[in-house]
């Protein structure tokens, strides 16, 4: 499964687009394709939705993760009440891995110490590497891997979309080394669709 924030069906080859994408066509061809989910116009609603399989009021985010307003529907946090698709794979055997923006975690608990339970991995990842927040800089983001945070790569033209796609091929890996027969999860985020726009210089 794949995440990318602000990009709308319409940009994309496989659905009619004349604006090329061809790795994202032959995703598209080769998997499965759904064509009724319904969106919020925000993305911690919408990513609430897409790891429940809920709407996203029931589930406690109804607004950003950002904000707890008191209200039960707009709590910023997923309820621990409802299960995420990872939990529900992890328990019956998969490896699980979530890989980019999270942004489901309310600020308060993005700390080194925690409390953990709103992050990937108290959600049902058995691995997580990428950002927190609904946003970060593509050049520096912030990073955290599983619970602590992780040095940002040192390499010239660093830019977060590479790293990420290197760090999903690690996992998977590790994983299909180790366990061959045991199915796995990837979910990919990526970021630099959404604000701030910071594309690498040889696509400008």
């Amino acid at each position: 499964d794949r995440g990318v924030d602000d990009v709308g069906f319409a940009q994309l080859g496989c659905s009619g687009s004349s604006i090329a994408t061809p790795h994202m066509d032959a995703l598209a061809a080769s998997g499965v394709r759904y064509g009724n989910f319904h969106v919020a116009a925000l993305c911690s609603p919408t990513r609430a939705s897409l790891m429940t399989g809920r709407n996203h009021h029931s589930v406690g985010v109804g607004f950003l993760a950002d904000f707890d307003t008191g209200y039960p529907g707009y709590r910023g946090a997923v309820t621990a009440e409802a299960a995420m698709l990872p939990e529900v794979l992890r328990e019956r055997g998969y490896g699980t891995y979530a890989v980019g923006k999270w942004h489901l975690t309310p600020p308060s608990q993005m700390t080194p110490a925690g409390p953990f339970e709103q992050w990937p991995t108290g959600r049902g990842f058995d691995r997580y590497y990428g950002f927190l927040w609904g946003e970060d800089d593509q050049w520096a983001p912030e990073l955290w891997e599983d619970q602590h945070h992780a040095e940002l790569p040192d390499r010239p033209d660093y830019h977060l979309s590479e790293d990420l796609v290197d760090r999903s091929r690690r996992y998977l890996s590790d994983h299909v080394s180790s366990t061959p027969n045991r199915p796995f999860y990837l979910h990919l985020a990526f970021g630099a669709c959404h604000a701030p726009h910071q594309a690498p210089e040889d696509y400008i």
